[in-house]
């Protein structure tokens, strides 16, 4: 019987189309990454964007700083589409220009805005508010963002509403301080408006580079939008993650613990790295969370003093010639002590029983005891060729 923690219940929300590609309900949890190319040299944008596309980018975040820069993004949809064959929906992201923005609604496949800074700003200067200069700052944003949202529906062009930690604006700092709290409710004054105009064609985004604070400002977002009725999907990301380990690990920790939560719908792993290096750790994450299965599920035991072979070697061979089994898990152990007990559900198992001799399972059933070292890998394929679960590597 399968633990009801395998289960996990993915939060409800509507469904928003990126040119064509869903976010929300139904669809898996998708795929972005950020071209770090000048928007200005549409050659390299584009040929980035295909290069991201290829290693399995589903939607590709472009920096927009100006209305001239908005409207390059038709000549880079025009570039990737010669050099890929087909289109990759493209979102501007703009900060404290609206024009900007503006103008990003008719050349992009989505526009993120932050609301830390798109009718507000940033100069680290505390002021007391009362009730009703609150409320009137709140009428301002209003009134500058009503054409805006007009617009947005006219060209039918989706939305993300993205929160940083960091560039919250003075006005939220003076009431909230640099919280959570904060971060939820400078999204949250945003997405009432759009809600009041009748446009719901969002997606929302918490954003911060501790984890800890994404983590829990994602949570107070959606208790938020939950009490308000709203069904937004949610965008996941450790922002300024770092690179390397360091970065890879934060991504983990923060995104993966909301996927487990049920929690998210797009996700992109932040790394001071080129893009393309950020899409296969967001797939591993998604694939260990079992949120989203792309490829084979590998179990390897560490090996000890015990191991009977080289086992670093042998998972290697396994993984480069067993790969590409989509949903497929494959437990690689040492030896019996780390065999049938430690290999979980995996559906096949390759375990060191003797020198120079393998022991091979199909569940927790032994089917093949003694095969010799130099054929236990022929044979593992022939067994999962026997089972119905092989298919061909696909042609790269």
């Amino acid at each position: 019987m399968e633990h009801a923690l395998m289960n996990i219940s993915r939060r409800k929300t509507r469904v928003v189309r990126v040119g064509d590609i869903g976010i929300g309900g139904d669809n898996p949890v998708r795929v972005q990454t950020m071209t770090n190319t000048p928007t200005s040299d549409v050659e390299a944008t584009a040929r980035q964007v295909v290069s991201c596309a290829r290693a399995g980018a589903e939607l590709v975040r472009i920096t927009t700083q100006s209305p001239q820069h908005a409207r390059l993004l038709a000549d880079i949809r025009k570039r990737v589409i010669e050099l890929l064959g087909r289109n990759v929906p493209l979102i501007a992201d703009v900060h404290f220009v609206p024009a900007a923005a503006f103008e990003a609604l008719k050349t992009a496949d989505k526009v993120r805005i932050n609301p830390g800074n798109f009718f507000d700003s940033k100069v680290f200067k505390n002021k007391e508010y009362t009730p009703e200069d609150y409320r009137e700052e709140l009428d301002r944003i209003e009134k500058g963002l009503a054409p805006f949202i007009e617009e947005a529906k006219k060209l039918k062009k989706p939305l993300r509403i993205g929160a940083n930690h960091g560039s919250l604006s003075d006005r939220i700092m003076s009431k909230y301080g640099d919280t959570p709290e904060g971060m939820v409710e400078s999204a949250m004054e945003y997405l009432r408006v759009f809600r009041d105009h009748a446009f719901e064609n969002l997606v929302v985004a918490m954003k911060a580079s501790d984890p800890k604070v994404m983590i829990a400002a994602t949570r107070l977002l959606v208790q938020a939008m939950d009490e308000e009725g709203m069904d937004y999907p949610l965008h996941l990301g450790v922002t300024e993650a770092g690179n390397a380990d360091e970065g890879r690990v934060k991504s983990a920790l923060g995104i993966g613990t909301l996927l487990l939560e049920g929690i998210g719908d797009t996700v992109r792993v932040s790394l001071t790295e080129p893009p393309e290096a950020e899409i296969p750790v967001a797939y591993a994450i998604l694939q260990s969370t079992g949120v989203r299965i792309t490829r084979t599920e590998f179990i390897s035991c560490p090996s000890c003093g015990r191991t009977l072979y080289d086992i670093e070697k042998t998972v290697n061979i396994i993984k480069q010639r067993m790969g590409h089994l989509k949903g497929v898990r494959i437990a690689v152990m040492g030896c019996i002590v780390n065999g049938l007990g430690e290999m979980a559900d995996a559906d096949f198992g390759y375990v060191g029983g003797s020198p120079g001799k393998v022991n091979l399972y199909v569940k927790k059933t032994l089917v093949k005891h003694g095969v010799p070292q130099e054929n236990a890998v022929d044979e593992l394929i022939a067994l999962i060729k026997q089972h119905g679960k092989w298919v061909d590597a696909p042609i790269v």
